[in-house]
């Protein structure tokens, strides 16, 4: 990490459930919390976890100096609402095969 610039990477035992349109996208009770420096916190949730057959790839590709190229996933109504890393860099690579989406509730 550049001087400054933290990211962690923890297990929690949070409850994680993402909703939208009535409908839910992806529970667990095992997701990552990513804590970067100047970013909200983000859930990360195990890809088992994750309503894959409802969303679709898209062809969205960004760069983070810090975790590497993330794809994203998107629903008719709501582009790129979910992101992966699937080759994340090394100080991240917990996050690898879990998925993190914009809005999600944690009880």
């Amino acid at each position: 990490m550049t001087q400054g610039h933290t990211i962690t990477v923890d297990e929690s035992e949070r409850h994680v459930r993402v909703v939208r349109g009535g409908q839910v996208l992806a529970e667990t009770d095992r997701p990552l919390v990513l804590r970067e420096t100047g970013c909200p916190d983000r859930y990360y949730i195990p890809a088992e976890d994750v309503r894959l057959d409802l969303l679709t790839p898209s062809e969205t590709h960004t760069v983070c100096p810090f975790k590497g190229t993330a794809s994203y996933w998107s629903l008719p109504d709501a582009p790129d609402l979910v992101w992966a890393y699937p080759d994340p860099k090394p100080g991240v690579a917990q996050i690898k095969d879990h998925f993190c989406f914009y809005d999600v509730d944690v009880s």
